[in-house]
């Protein structure tokens, strides 16, 4: 758990501060604090200091005893919420092996401030659980966060740090399940880590097993589980506040180890197919935050588990099954599983739903197709939506959150390519428009009048590139923010329609 303060002084050793450049010229920008700027800017000119984005400069001082100098590219009378966030995060993985650090950034209100918090503790990461003898080569995250302001005593700005803490904390907790190899994490243990964590904050956890699923008719995600020696479950994590404003259904995939099943996927990058559970993390991860702030807003969140494996237990090209509520799917392709445990989970939350009164919106978050990666790189996710005031909603949400998240369509003349000859649909259709196609049969089991969005995180779940800004390495804990800020603003609200 990373601690954050604030502070109106640098008292540490250590200290962040930011750097800007403008047609060459380089700016410091320390925000509440003053330093002797003219000797630094010759010490940081002499280094070849750019002040691009990403960049950390550490400068050894007097008081403090180092400066590390953060990146915020081109000069600016007011940073945006991002460049902070993440220029805070670069130089908190910088500051790897330090006990505290004091962050001295250009934030002079409250949502500057917050982002600097939160970035900093975003960037303050770790997954080192499974190192044994090489442990003692790899430092520490930074543990104590302190944020220079002289807001020292504004209530607002504290309980932006409380928050900045929920968040970080969750996010590593939807980071480390993604990391977690396979081997570890089933989805027996995926559901036992949960509940671990649930618990405590007084959330209502509902677990169905193999036997349960098969009898009540399950057959998405048995059917994708069977071929498996570790049997699939149904994860719900229920928060019910009392009076809440609205009610949303999240539903994660979570596929634990996706080999592609009888449809084997390559051997060369498959170890990153641990990350196919990084949907199911994000809203369980969401919900636990949602409950620590007390948002009234009441969240079922729903997570699908199956492993996607290879043996004469799996389901077959060309097998027929019988999703939750009836209608039957060709499985046309066993690696298009993703699909399948949500659909499911996607019916089952919609019958929950409407025995509480109702849903106000439903959301589902998936690593679902690789064309997603084709379409909007590694960086940003995509939107699908039957409901445009709720994309809309979700899409300030996100980027309020600092998560980049673009519309895509999802275009009827597409949907011919799902029709089966011997069931109801099938489970894959046109390859090229293959992320719209599977936004297609997602929709197939969303009722006509409830407001729907498909998120495919895809790429931004998974880093396999260099760490930057706050995201590490691997697991990145992709839509949780968004998420959690879709709720937050819809807290200020009595109902969807603002009634």
């Amino acid at each position: 758990m990373k601690a954050l303060k604030l502070a109106s002084t640098i008292a540490t050793p250590y200290a962040v501060v930011g750097l800007s450049n403008s047609k060459g010229k380089l700016t410091i920008e320390s925000g509440a604090i003053s330093l002797n700027e003219k000797a630094l800017l010759e010490i940081l000119k002499n280094l070849g200091a750019t002040g691009k984005c990403d960049e950390i400069v550490k400068v050894p001082f007097s008081k403090p005893a180092t400066i590390y100098f953060t990146g915020l590219g081109e000069s600016s009378k007011s940073y945006d919420n991002e460049t902070l966030r993440r220029a805070a995060g670069s130089a908190a993985r910088a500051l790897a092996g330090v006990s505290e650090a004091t962050f001295a950034l250009p934030a002079t209100n409250l949502a500057q401030i917050s982002a600097v918090a939160e970035g900093a503790a975003l960037g303050a990461y770790a997954f080192n659980e499974f190192r044994s003898s090489s442990k003692s080569e790899f430092k520490d995250p930074l543990e104590q966060i302190i944020i220079a302001t002289k807001s020292t005593s504004d209530a607002a700005v504290k309980r932006s740090l409380i928050r900045a803490e929920i968040i970080a904390r969750h996010t590593a907790t939807v980071r480390d399940l993604i990391n977690t190899p396979p081997s570890h994490l089933t989805p027996e243990s995926f559901c036992a880590r949960m509940k671990k964590i649930a618990t405590p904050l007084g959330l209502k956890v509902e677990i169905l097993n193999e036997v349960t699923l098969k009898n009540q008719g399950y057959g998405g995600i048995i059917g994708v589980g069977q071929g498996s020696a570790n049997p699939p479950r149904l994860l719900r994590v229920s928060y019910s506040p009392s009076k809440a404003k609205r009610r949303y259904a999240f539903v994660g995939k979570g596929i634990t180890f996706d080999t592609g099943g009888l449809a084997l996927k390559p051997a060369n990058g498959m170890e990153a197919m641990k990350s196919d559970m990084s949907g199911a993390a994000a809203v369980i991860g969401a919900v636990f935050a949602i409950a620590e702030l007390k948002l009234p807003i009441a969240i079922d969140a729903w997570a699908p588990l199956a492993e996607n494996m290879v043996s004469e237990n799996a389901t077959r090209p060309s097998d027929i099954i019988n999703i939750y509520g009836g209608k039957s799917v060709e499985v046309l392709n066993p690696d298009a599983e993703g699909r399948l445990v949500l659909a499911d989970a996607l019916v089952r939350a919609q019958e929950v739903g409407s025995k509480a009164g109702g849903l106000d919106g439903i959301i589902d978050v998936a690593t679902l197709t690789g064309a997603q990666v084709v379409a909007l790189g590694t960086r940003t996710s995509a939107v699908m939506t039957n409901d445009y005031e709720f994309s809309g909603e979700f899409l300030s949400a996100s980027e309020k959150a600092g998560e980049a998240f673009w519309p895509m369509p999802l275009p009827e003349e597409l949907r011919a390519s799902l029709d089966s000859p011997v069931a109801d649909i099938a489970n894959i259709g046109d390859r090229m428009g293959g992320m719209l196609v599977a936004g297609l049969f997602l929709k197939e089991f969303i009722e006509a009048d409830l407001p729907w969005l498909h998120l495919d995180i895809a790429g931004p779940s998974y880093n396999e590139a260099s760490a930057h800004g706050y995201t590490p390495v691997g697991g990145t804990g992709i839509a949780l923010r968004s998420l959690v800020t879709l709720v937050e603003s819809a807290s200020s609200q009595s109902t969807r329609n603002g009634k």
